[in-house]
This record gives C-alpha cells, structure tokens and sequence, in this order.
C-alpha cells in the first residue's frame, strides 16, 4: 500500500484529498506546513508527495526546493496557479507533476497513479543518510558503502519499506527466503545480527532502528 504525504495549510483540503485518495486504497499523511511536511519527510519513509503550492512562511516551490535537497520521493504540486510560468517553475524545481485546482478526483488518482508507475521502476529509500537502491543494488550512510549479502539487502530492505511494522520471524523466512526455504528461524537472527555488526562499523546508531520484538521478531523505527 502506498504512503502519500499531503502538505497543505487548509484542513479542509486536507481532509478532502485523503477522503478522495485513500477511498482508492493509499494511505495518507497530513501537514499543515512545510516545515511539518519536511520534519515529517526526513524521519519517515514515503512513496509521493502531494505538496500546495500557495502557503504561508514557507510555500510550495521554497518546500519543494528545500526536499530536494535531501531526498527524491516523487512530489506532484497541487495549486490554483495555472500559468505555464509557474508550472515551468514548480517542475525546474524538480516536481514530477502538476495539478491545478479544481481538480477531478478520477484525474487527480490517475495522475498519482502515473507518477507512482514511473518512480516504481527505480526504486530507492531515503531516511537517516541512509540510501537503500534496489536497482544498482546498493546501500549507503552517508556516502560510505555498506556490503550486505543478497539476503541481507532484501531483508533490509523490507524492513526499511515498511517502518514501524513488526514482521515474524516465520514472516520474514516466507518473505526473503520463499515460501518453501527448508531453514529455521535461527538463520534469520544470525543475519540480523550481521547486518548490525556491518552497519555499526560505519557509525550508523543501527540500535535506534533495527529493533527487536521479543519472542515475535523484527521491525524498523
């Protein structure tokens, strides 16, 4: 299920754009600024933001600008300005898409849909100076490189993908192994804990986010 960040300073548009987007099975995050989007944005994984233009302090294009910086998740600008100068500006700054306002509820989920199809293919998770790329299948903290096994990458990246969520040992077997891997649940902790070892050895504080869930498994905070 995909997680959109909605960053708007109107609770009614807020209120209305989860109404109509998680009605289509996505489940979505509101700010009311900014700030609160950014500060939400750099502790928590998630896959498009649906980000207004017209807000005060700090506006769409300056929080926008400002993402960039840090991470790459898809933004679609969402505004009453529909000037081809101010959607040049909006997709220079490195939005995916635009919207103007009033939208369609069936345009506004297809449009979501499109650019969640596009980012799809390279996938990519950002959190903590950590990058997790399946596609070059990669993983760095803070531009040093952390080798993991085939497993373990999965393993991490599962993890990583769904913050806050408590998989099984028996789960996480039937995920990254396959459903008729002949291992037991021992094999899952040794990898957890080499997965530790390589990351502490770059400083990453792996204890405050890889935890354990006594006697059920493991989660990502």
């Amino acid at each position: 299920m995909s997680k959109i960040l909605l960053i708007d300073d109107e609770l009614r548009m807020l209120q209305l754009l989860t109404l109509y987007i998680e009605h289509h099975g996505f489940t979505c995050i509101s700010a009311n600024s900014g700030e609160e989007g950014m500060k939400y944005l750099e502790h928590n994984h998630v896959d498009l933001i649906l980000l207004d233009v017209m807000m005060p302090h700090l506006n769409g294009w300056e929080t926008a600008a400002e993402i960039r910086k840090f991470s790459d998740v898809p933004i679609i600008m969402l505004t009453a300005r529909d000037t081809s100068t101010d959607i040049v500006r909006g997709l220079s700054i490195g939005a995916d898409d635009y919207i103007t306002k009033p939208f369609d509820e069936s345009v506004l989920i297809a449009r979501i849909q499109a650019v969640l199809r596009r980012t799809k293919q390279s996938p990519k998770i950002e959190m903590y100076g950590l990058v997790w790329d399946e596609n070059n299948h990669s993983l760095y903290f803070n531009e040093e490189s952390i080798i993991l096994t085939p497993k373990e990458f999965e393993m991490v990246g599962l993890l990583m993908n769904n913050k806050n969520i408590v998989f099984s040992r028996e789960k996480l077997l039937e995920t990254v192994w396959g459903y008729d891997a002949s291992i037991e649940d021992r094999t899952v902790d040794s990898h957890v804990r080499n997965i530790r070892d390589k990351f502490r050895k770059t400083g990453f504080p792996i204890e405050s986010h890889l935890k354990t869930v006594w006697g059920i498994g493991y989660k990502w905070e």
